[in-house]
């Protein structure tokens, strides 16, 4: 042929969470990964590169020596490139400076240890892009990563003009970039092998030198009715010999996306914060991202590029329980590095920055208790180390950087943190013995997909399609027609679920008329006689109100409630508790005690689930008592009709 076959770069992504199933693990490694790997070891499709996240890495490696011992051969004769990341597969734009540098340290250790290799490029988790990592990547030793296509095109880049790398730069390093193709993000391996034929032929006949598709292995048998179509029904066989027979007639080479990265630099560019669309869309609140979707749909297809959504940074503020899991590492990575802690905690503060217990779309686990459960282990696991034989200590600080102080209480034994305004709640109770919160309890929202009856993700590959780019087998079970991407699939939803009317917490108080009590700090935080005091009193209210905590060094709380009648003119006083796990709870007088269970309805590539967060526990006294006290134990038996597990 008269001209260079189209180089085509394929980057695999291998990743299960910190704190998923085991079955889940091994389920992936046997019916996805290794079969996966096989088949192309199989069919000679060499070169590729590939990412394995640090936490597959550590299961696979203790539970199949032989086999990372067999990539590490395909490795070390360059058939493989191994891309390296973050230890524990964080978003690396979600931490600080200090930080990134240690996960991608820790990192790269590991890939040396387990494969004998220098890597030069990173696989960015979610594509989450800010452009200060440029520099951060760059002193990690990292030469190039890859973004999507449309943080290119959202800058003014035309499509065409993708197919080699890029250069950007901060505070004076480097870092090459290399575009994702979107369109075949969305044909492998959901449409027929004959379309996926066309797009290369296409693509060689107008001259195109590159094209790099990085994405995620589990495609490949582990979402829903790929299995049937990748294996059952041949769609591998027919892809790999279909790719093998173009790369016979010179219409394509694989290639590593290092080798695409070392080709000449198409020039210098300065891709804005973002990632993939979906993900924009999923860290907005409800009605932006309803708003965003409706305006995707409208726009003309040449202008969708330029239409941005959220910053992952955005789940921070869309879920608080994200925030708390946030603000609690960043704190203690900051008292591991006072306290120059490189061992068991450091590592522990390390796998609780895995991203998935942070954020929700169609994936992300911040709906998933065991998910967020394990990265509270982790702090927990943390915290005890650093905090070994400490008495009890107080201190004030802007805990979750909203502007307002929060009330940090530890010991040995527990951590908590108190708001001092607001609703005056207690925000997360850390048993270090138990390794749990007490209070990770997700709050019910009302999320985009609640709304419609019928839902689909509105843009992804149905909007592709509407733009001529690539069909999107909306709707498609599995047939000859393809199957549909987790975007794209159609879902009737059930019932909607309830609301709650507040983030939940511990000690949330409402009068008669349920209106919230608000609150502000009485006088100093204080530690005497093997106590923690905080005291707060009611503003905005006419009711009057006080609120006390006393705190013990094993973490036992004892909240003292009092008000003056008359101001409440009868009725009652009640707070409420947002509970994950077992908490035994005195009142005095006796309270009217109700518990309701905490249900979200949420959405995943399997469909709708209604999941069990824990309970919601109120307990009310009538106004003419005057005072309440509650003492809640951090340790006890199981609260009845709590989930196991």
């Amino acid at each position: 042929m008269s001209r260079p076959p189209v180089r085509f770069a394929f980057a695999i992504h291998l990743h299960q969470p910190i704190g998923n199933f085991d079955f889940v693990f091994r389920e992936h490694v046997d019916e996805v990964y290794r079969p996966l790997l096989r088949a192309l070891d199989e069919r000679e499709a060499y070169p590729f590169s590939l990412h394995v996240s640090g936490p597959l890495l550590d299961w696979w490696s203790a539970a199949e020596t032989a086999f990372i011992d067999w990539l590490a051969e395909r490795t070390e004769d360059g058939r493989i490139e191994i891309l390296t990341s973050g230890r524990y597969e964080p978003v690396l734009a979600a931490l600080d400076r200090a930080d990134r540098a240690h996960q991608l340290g820790e990192m790269r250790t590991l890939l040396v240890e387990r494969f004998g290799v220098e890597p030069r490029g990173a696989w960015l988790t979610e594509r989450v892009w800010e452009p200060d990592l440029a520099a951060d990547l760059r002193l990690a030793g990292i030469e190039y990563t890859l973004l999507d296509d449309r943080h290119f095109e959202a800058v003014g880049l035309e499509r065409e003009a993708l197919d080699g790398p890029y250069e950007t730069e901060s505070n004076g390093h480097s870092l090459t970039l290399l575009s994702i193709d979107e369109r075949l993000r969305y044909l492998i391996p959901f449409r027929p092998v004959t379309e996926i034929e066309s797009f290369f032929r296409a693509r060689f006949d107008d001259g195109t030198e590159s094209v790099v598709l990085g994405d995620d292995g589990e495609k490949f048998g582990g979402w829903p009715d790929t299995r049937a179509w990748v294996w059952e029904a041949g769609w591998l066989d027919d892809y790999l010999e279909t790719l093998t027979r173009l790369r016979g007639e010179g219409v394509i080479a694989f290639a590593r996306t290092g080798d695409v990265a070392a080709e000449s630099s198409r020039g210098l560019v300065y891709p804005a914060t973002g990632s993939y669309r979906e993900m924009e869309e999923w860290a907005l609140p409800r009605r932006a991202a309803v708003t965003l979707a409706d305006a995707w749909r409208r726009a003309p297809p040449e202008e969708r590029s330029l239409l941005r959504g959220g910053t992952w940074k955005g789940f921070l503020t869309k879920y608080v329980e994200s925030n708390r899991l946030h603000k609690s590492a960043h704190h203690i990575s900051r008292l591991c590095r006072a306290r120059g802690e490189d061992g068991p905690a450091r590592v522990a503060v390390a796998r609780a920055q895995c991203n998935d217990g942070y954020w929700h779309g169609v994936f992300g686990g911040v709906y998933l208790p065991h998910l967020r459960a394990a990265l509270w282990r982790e702090l927990a696991e943390a915290e005890r180390a650093l905090r070994a034989d400490e008495p009890l200590a107080i201190d004030v600080l802007d805990w979750d950087f909203d502007g307002h102080d929060e009330v940090w209480v530890h010991s040995s034994r527990f951590s908590a943190v108190v708001n001092t305004h607001g609703d005056g709640a207690i925000q997360l109770l850390v048993d270090f013995a138990g390794r749990r919160n007490l209070l990770d309890v997700l709050t019910r929202r009302r999320e985009p997909y609640h709304g419609d009856a019928e839902e689909t993700s509105g843009r992804s590959g149905a909007a592709v399609a509407a733009s001529g780019d690539a069909p999107s087998g909306v709707g498609a079970e599995t047939s000859g027609a393809g199957v549909a991407s987790v975007h794209d699939r159609v879902a009737r939803r059930p019932t909607p679920p309830a609301i709650d009317a507040a983030t939940l917490a511990a000690f949330q108080e409402r009068t008669t008329d349920e209106r919230p009590v608000r609150y502000e700090l009485l006088g100093r935080p204080r530690v005497a006689g093997g106590v923690a005091s905080i005291e707060l009193r009611s503003v905005e209210t006419d009711a009057e109100l006080r609120k006390r905590y006393r705190f013990d060094e094993t973490g036992a709380c004892t909240v003292d409630l009092t008000w003056e009648p008359s101001t409440l003119g009868g009725g009652r006083v009640a707070t409420s508790l947002g509970l994950s796990c077992a908490a035994p709870l005195e009142s005095r007088p006796a309270a009217r005690e109700t518990r309701e269970r905490i249900v979200t309805l949420a959405r995943s590539e399997r469909g709708f689930e209604s999941i069990d967060q824990g309970a919601r526990v109120r307990l009310a006294w009538p106004a003419e008592a005057g005072a309440a006290q509650v003492v809640l134990r951090p340790r006890g038996g199981r609260v009845e009709g709590d989930p196991p597990g």
